[in-house]
């Protein structure tokens, strides 16, 4: 058998296992230490026969894969192979992992592995002597013809680097502005739909569609969920020439749609497949990102008479669904952040943060549609007693209690936050004077009438004073809206306390919104 080339990391310890099992079998090894990469502008690939020092090519290059590889380092081992040793097969070959590396180390999956462009993969250095046979006899040299496309995208410069080379002005106008659009989503939806729209522009298809994979991604019956699609019609312009118009699908449209088989082959196999499908032609991109495969891709043209994706369609798509990928990935990222940054960490209810972009989206819809938002101010009466005779940690925990007994008094689109301490904030889009005195009186009741355990099986009776101000009749901004109803509060706890009271009206307020005002008040202390 002729020689092989171990590939180690200069970074990692020398693969001295694989290498005493490789002379054990007889197997003829040349190393070669990966050294940093140049930058790519100033790479030269040096011939074979200056690096191995023989002008026999090898039979395969090798690659030790330990648990928690890095990745970037293996996109590096893989450019390199291709530079140097160009059609020689690239192979991965794992050492055994003990039971604490299969628990808490990062076992990259085959597939991962040939996508990222190792032609074999031998999970275990055993196998290696039958693989290489196999390789040599069937002289695996010159150009491999594997579908399979290393990538090693480091940047989005590098991702557009990727693009075909004869693309049109217009079309490469089209992918640059498409990924510098992605960078704006924040949401995942918006993402995916962003992406579709980019892509219908830059390749002829009658349908877009983007599927999330679930996270059994080398499960062979991997399930898509459609995430956004995208429809394309021609429509006959003056002259009889045709115009290709699309649009985003709504959301009946979207839970319905069904990914095909060419699609699930590509998300298990990762690896892009454009074939023909039930009289359609079908192209499926799996979006890669990292050591994971979030989506897919994929494009459809309907019609027997449809045409099969050219190459230069499928390798702009494949280079574009690397920051889509990563783009969808960064979305949820970004959602998650945001909701913690407007989440109370006790009760799970929105916080200040967030309340005050509520109030001010509310009353901007109100003033919009000439309709009303009321806002409910309620702080819980002497409180302070409870911390001081039982502990915080029994405060805490009422006010978790607190929180779900709130919540089961409003409807779905009442917003509940808490402001701070043992202060909470109830906005109530839609909803006038006589309603929001219904709603803060039946808080005030379910509250009055629970017992409360403090987690430790106490039965505490605890006891809330709100103020209630409404937009536009008491207030004409968000931040009076708030405030007005802070003030409320502090007369209904100047009063009685477990109480509710209502804004003053200004000055230039109606004399029946004052009568309202005054009869909501008066009906609030008989029902108390």
């Amino acid at each position: 058998m002729n020689h092989v080339v171990l590939l180690t990391s200069a970074h990692e310890s020398p693969a001295t296992q694989l290498l005493d099992f490789m002379r054990g079998a007889g197997i003829n090894t040349l190393i070669e230490v990966l050294r940093e990469e140049p930058p790519p502008e100033k790479r030269i690939a040096t011939p074979a026969s200056e690096i191995v020092g023989d002008r026999h090519r090898p039979i395969a290059v090798l690659w030790e894969v330990v648990p928690d590889g890095n990745i970037e380092e293996m996109r590096g081992a893989v450019r390199h192979a291709a530079d140097t040793w160009p059609g020689i097969p690239l192979v991965a070959c794992r050492l055994p992992a003990n039971e604490y590396e299969h628990r808490h180390s990062n076992i990259l999956g085959s597939q991962l592995l040939k996508r990222l462009g190792f032609f074999a993969i031998a999970d275990d250095p055993t196998q290696l002597p039958a693989l290489l046979r196999t390789l040599e006899g069937r002289g695996m040299t010159g150009d491999l013809g594997s579908t399979q496309r290393p990538f090693g995208v480091d940047d989005e410069a590098a991702v557009l680097a990727r693009l075909p080379a004869r693309l049109s002005l217009e079309a490469l106008r089209g992918a640059f502005e498409m990924v510098a659009t992605l960078h704006f989503a924040s949401d995942q939806k918006i993402a995916a739909q962003t992406a579709l729209v980019g892509f219908a522009q830059l390749v002829s298809a009658d349908r877009w569609t983007i599927y999330l994979t679930n996270d059994a991604a080398a499960d062979e019956n991997i399930s898509l969920e459609p995430l956004a699609v995208v429809g394309c019609s021609r429509t006959a312009e003056n002259g009889g020439d045709t115009e290709r118009q699309c649009n985003l699908l709504d959301e009946a449209i979207v839970v319905t749609t069904s990914a095909s088989q060419t699609a699930r082959d590509a998300a298990t196999g990762i690896e892009t497949i454009s074939r023909e499908e039930d009289g359609r032609q079908i192209l499926a991109v799996p979006m890669i990102t990292g050591e994971r495969v979030p989506g897919v891709v994929e494009a459809v043209r309907d019609g027997n008479d449809g045409e099969a994706f050219n190459e230069s369609e499928i390798d702009l798509l494949d280079a574009l669904s690397i920051p889509v990928a990563s783009a969808l990935v960064n979305s949820v990222r970004i959602a998650e952040a945001e909701r913690l940054s407007q989440t109370d960490d006790l009760t799970k209810l929105h916080n200040a943060r967030y309340l005050r972009q509520c109030v001010v989206k509310e009353v901007k819809r109100a003033r919009r549609y000439n309709s009303s938002v009321t806002v409910l101010f309620l702080d819980l009466d002497d409180f302070k007693r409870v911390n001081d005779a039982h502990g915080h940690l029994v405060g805490s925990h009422v006010l978790m209690e607190m929180a779900l007994v709130i919540l089961s008094s409003v409807r779905d689109t009442d917003v509940v936050a808490r402001y701070g301490g043992d202060e909470f904030v109830i906005v109530l889009p839609e909803t006038g004077i006589e309603m929001a005195m219904g709603v803060a009186e039946r808080i005030r009741t379910m509250i009055a009438s629970n017992v409360f355990t403090g987690g430790r099986q106490l039965r505490l009776s605890i006891t809330a004073s709100f103020g209630v101000a409404n937009f536009p009749i008491h207030a004409q901004s968000p931040q009076q809206l708030v405030a007005y109803a802070d003030a409320a509060m502090y007369e209904a706890k100047a009063a009685f306390k477990n109480c509710v009271r209502f804004a003053h009206y200004p000055a230039h307020s109606a004399r029946d919104g004052r009568l309202a005002l005054a009869n909501a008040n008066r009906a609030t202390e008989t029902q108390r």
